[in-house]
């Protein structure tokens, strides 16, 4: 039997809740529960935000590092450094300005060589210029569902509590 942690935020309502077969370890459980409460009082305070633009904004960024997250996890490093390009292009950063700030910061003494190195690679933008391929245009932007958009103000969560040690089979 599957275990299952719900979180509730109760200004709000929102309620999200996670099944599956979960770890053992007290810590493991914990750190489920903490995920699922934060993630909970995050939902809520996007789905709070009344300014449409922001809404949507917001649920962008939370989207995008989520995927850094999933990413970085997983160790796929060309993943990575997309989802950090993307970043980077929505908020107007080019590739030729990341690279002068690198350059910059290394003059400056900011940072060595082997840092600078590292830097750019982590962005990709250890390919000569001459040689990178443009970075690709942003993807549309997903319609959002704005169904309990106007679930109220500021979120208070719930105090987590890790989810019960699963019944021996």
């Amino acid at each position: 039997m599957p275990d299952q942690y719900v979180a509730s935020d109760k200004r709000t309502g929102v309620e999200v809740s996670v099944t599956g077969e979960f770890p053992a370890h007290p810590d493991d459980r914990m750190r489920i529960a903490r995920t699922v409460t934060l993630f909970t009082r995050l939902a809520s305070t996007l789905l709070a935000t009344e300014n449409e633009t922001e809404r949507r904004a917001g649920f962008r960024a939370v989207e995008t590092q989520l995927e850094l997250a999933d990413a970085l996890i997983r160790g796929d490093t060309e993943e990575v450094r997309r989802l950090v390009r993307e970043t980077m292009r929505s908020m107007g950063v080019t590739q030729d300005q990341l690279q002068d700030l690198t350059r910059q910061l290394q003059e400056l003494g900011g940072l060595d060589d082997a840092t600078a190195e590292q830097l750019s690679k982590a962005l990709g933008l250890d390919v000569p210029p001459g040689e990178r391929p443009d970075w690709p245009p942003l993807p549309p932007d997903p319609p959002l569902d704005d169904a309990g958009a106007d679930a109220g103000a500021d979120a208070e969560d719930d105090e987590a509590e890790p989810p019960p040690a699963a019944a021996p089979r």
